[in-house]
């Protein structure tokens, strides 16, 4: 019987098997991209393309949420310009 793993923040990307990761068209071909993964929890993975196995941040939607919401607003511009 196996027991299913909870994902944590820092845990290694690679323990969240069985997961689909996904990144933006957007993102280039240089590796320079984060992935983001929906977990059976309804949680969202995320992890940096470069280092597949590294570590992954967990997030709630109602986070992800949040931030994108501020990317739409340009909250955060000044970090890209």
């Amino acid at each position: 019987m196996s027991m299913a793993v909870v994902a944590h923040n820092g845990m290694s990307a690679a323990e969240l098997s069985g997961v689909t990761w996904r990144k933006s068209a957007r993102s280039g071909a240089n590796g320079n991209c984060v992935e983001v993964a929906l977990l059976d929890s309804g949680d969202i993975a995320m992890r940096n393309s470069r280092f597949p196995d590294g570590p992954a941040l967990v997030y709630t939607r109602a986070e992800v949420a949040a931030f994108v919401a501020g990317v739409r607003d340009g909250e955060f511009d000044d970090l890209v310009d």
